[in-house]
C-alpha cells in the first residue's frame, strides 16, 4: 500500500527538483559576469518559447495558454513587482496577477484538451483577453474599490496578516494546489504535475517579491517544468497502453533487449473475452482488460507486467527461474479467477434511487467472473528473448487446449 502510493506521488518529483535547482540557482545570479548576466532576463521567454513550441507541435493547448499566462506574468512582474511601485496601478495589477494566476492554471488543469486554434482554443484565449482588459480597466479608471474587495481581510489572525499575497489570493492557491494534487495522483497525468510545478512556481515568486532574481528564476523553472512534462507525456503515449495504463509492445520489446541471460516470460490470455464483447458489449469487455490489467500488475515476485496485445498480457521476471515465478503466476490466477465484476442487469432501473434498492440482487446487478490462462517459459544458453516468447505462447495453448484456467510450462 505504502510502496504504490509512493510510487504514484513520484509523478511530482521532477517538479519538485526543478524548482529546488532554481531556488539554489537564484542564491547565485548574483555571482554571474555581467556580460553572462545581462542576458539572463531573456531565460524565461526563451523557455517559454520551447515549451510553445513543443505544445503546439503536440498539440497541448492547455501548456499553451499556462505558458501564454507565464510569459504575462514574467513581463508584469519585472515591470510592476519589482519596482518597487507603491501607487494604485501597481498594487492592483499585483493583487490581480496572485489571484487570477493560481486559479487560471487550475482551471485549465481540469479542462480538456481543446486545441489552439480550434473554437474552443479561441473561447479560451478570449476568457484569458477579457481578465486582463477588466484589469486593465480597473486600472485606467482608478476602481480602487476593487483592490480594497481583492485586499479585504477574510480571516484575522497573524499567520494570514503576514503573508505578502491576500487573503483570498492565498485561499484560492491552497484549494488548487489541493485540487490539483489529488487529481494528479488519480489520474497520474504528467501535464497536470507540469502544470502544478507552474503554480508552486507563482506561489514562490509571490512569497519572494522583493527579491529581483525571484522571478527570473522560478518563472524558467516553472517554463522548463511543463516542457519536461510534455516530452514526458509524449514518451508515455509512445511507450503506454492508453486503456490499461501498462507499458505497451514497444516498452516490452526494449525491455526484452536489455535482459540479461537468465529470465521468465509468462504469458496472460483472457479466457472467452470474444464471448464478453459479443455478449456485454465492448465497454464491458474494455472494464474486463483494466480488471486484469491491475491484478497482473500486483504480481509478486518482481514481475513486470505489459499489454502485449488485445486480451494478451507478457510479465517479464527478470533474473528469475522457472520454478520460482509459479507459485506467483498461480497466485495471479487465483485471484483474477476469484474476483467478482458487477455489471449492469438489463432489468435494472434507470432511475439511481430504485436501481440502490437492487444493488446486488439479480433484478439490479449481475455478477460475473474471469479466467486467464498463463503459458510460461525461461530462457536457456544460447535462446533469444524472440523464441522464449515463441515458447511461452506455445505454453499458453497448452494451458487453452487443457480446458483454460491454468498455467502451463
Amino acid at each position: 500500500m505504502i510502496s504504490s502510493l509512493a510510487k504514484r506521488v513520484s509523478i511530482l518529483a521532477p517538479p519538485a527538483v526543478l524548482l529546488v535547482a532554481a531556488y539554489l540557482g537564484m542564491t547565485r545570479i548574483a555571482a554571474v559576469p555581467p556580460p553572462w548576466r545581462e542576458i539572463l532576463p531573456s531565460l524565461p521567454y526563451a523557455a517559454i518559447a520551447v515549451g510553445m513550441f513543443l505544445s503546439l507541435h503536440f498539440h497541448r493547448s492547455r501548456v499553451f495558454f499556462v505558458l501564454l499566462i507565464l510569459a504575462v506574468f514574467s513581463w508584469s512582474s519585472s515591470a510592476y513587482l519589482l519596482a518597487g511601485s507603491t501607487d494604485f496601478p501597481g498594487r492592483m495589477i499585483s493583487q490581480a496577477l496572485f489571484l487570477l494566476v493560481p486559479l487560471n492554471i487550475t482551471l485549465f488543469c481540469f479542462m480538456r484538451e481543446r486545441g489552439i486554434f480550434t473554437v474552443g482554443g479561441r473561447l479560451r484565449l478570449g476568457f484569458l483577453a477579457v481578465q486582463a482588459g477588466l484589469v486593465g480597466w480597473f486600472v485606467r479608471y482608478n476602481y480602487t474599490g476593487v483592490e480594497e474587495l481583492l485586499t479585504r481581510k477574510l480571516l484575522a489572525t497573524p499567520f494570514l496578516d503576514a503573508l505578502p499575497v491576500s487573503q483570498s489570493a492565498f485561499f484560492v492557491f491552497c484549494a488548487g494546489f489541493l485540487l490539483m494534487t489529488v487529481r494528479i495522483i488519480t489520474r497520474q497525468s504528467h501535464i497536470d504535475s507540469g502544470l502544478l510545478g507552474a503554480m508552486a512556481a507563482v506561489a514562490l515568486v509571490s512569497a519572494r517579491q522583493a527579491d529581483p532574481d525571484a522571478a527570473l528564476a522560478f518563472v524558467t523553472a516553472a517554463a522548463l517544468t511543463l516542457v519536461l512534462s510534455i516530452l514526458r507525456d509524449t514518451y508515455n503515449m509512445a511507450f503506454r497502453d492508453d486503456l490499461t495504463g501498462l507499458p505497451s509492445r514497444r516498452s516490452l520489446n526494449e525491455q526484452l533487449a536489455g535482459l540479461g541471460r537468465r529470465y521468465v516470460v509468462a504469458m496472460v490470455d483472457v479466457d472467452h473475452f470474444k464471448r464478453f464483447n459479443d455478449t456485454y458489449g465492448h465497454d464491458v469487455g474494455d472494464q474486463v482488460l483494466k480488471m486484469v490489467a491491475t491484478k497482473i500488475q500486483g504480481v509478486r515476485g518482481g514481475g513486470k507486467a505489459f499489454r502485449y496485445g488485445g486480451e494478451e498480457f507478457t510479465i517479464i521476471f527478470p533474473r528469475k527461474g522457472g520454478a520460482e515465478t509459479l507459485p506467483h503466476l498461480e497466485e495471479l490466477r487465483k485471484t483474477i479467477a476469484g474476483y467478482k465484476l458487477w455489471l449492469r442487469s438489463p432489468e435494472r432501473p434507470k432511475k439511481a434511487k430504485d436501481a440502490e434498492k437492487l444493488r446486488g440482487d439479480k433484478g439490479g446487478e449481475v455478477a460475473m467472473s474471469v479466467t486467464v490462462s498463463i503459458g510460461v517459459a525461461e530462457s536457456e544458453d544460447g535462446s533469444t528473448p524472440a523464441e522464449v516468447i515463441k515458447n511461452a505462447d506455445k505454453a499458453l495453448y497448452r494451458a487453452k487446449h487443457k480446458g483454460r484456467n491454468q498455467v502451463c510450462r
